[in-house]
């Protein structure tokens, strides 16, 4: 088993910076690649990014050259640096634990097997 508690999420004006993080406990962290996805109210959850375990990085296209997601393996925890926020990117954000991605795609052929409860950042205009 893996518990994930993600924080760092908030209200913050267009244009501002947020830095998520995910904490997790459980079994052996670094064995696992570590994923970010986001729901908005009346959407359904798409991918953010994704980290494998050897620190290889994927981005859906939205949030590329703004967001940045790295892990830390001695602390267990991932991070999710996001800049240069738009109302868009107003959702609740959850990080994720495993799983089988097509890189060109992001399309999950095996979904994530652990989950956190997310954590909401909202955008203001």
């Amino acid at each position: 088993q893996v518990q994930l508690v993600e924080s760092g999420g908030g209200l913050v004006q267009a244009g501002g910076s947020l830095r998520l993080s995910c904490a997790a406990s459980g079994r052996i962290f670094s064995s696992y690649a570590m994923n970010w996805f986001r729901q908005a109210p009346g959407k359904e959850r798409e991918f953010v990014a994704r980290i494998t375990y050897r620190g290889r990085t994927y981005y859906t296209d939205s949030v590329k050259g703004r967001f940045t997601i790295t892990r830390d393996n001695a602390n267990n925890t991932v991070y999710l640096q996001m800049n240069s926020l738009s109302p868009e990117d107003t959702a609740h954000y959850y990080c994720a634990a495993g799983g089988s991605m097509i890189p060109s795609t992001y399309y999950f052929t095996l979904a994530p097997d652990y989950w956190g409860q997310g954590t909401q950042v909202t955008v203001s205009s």
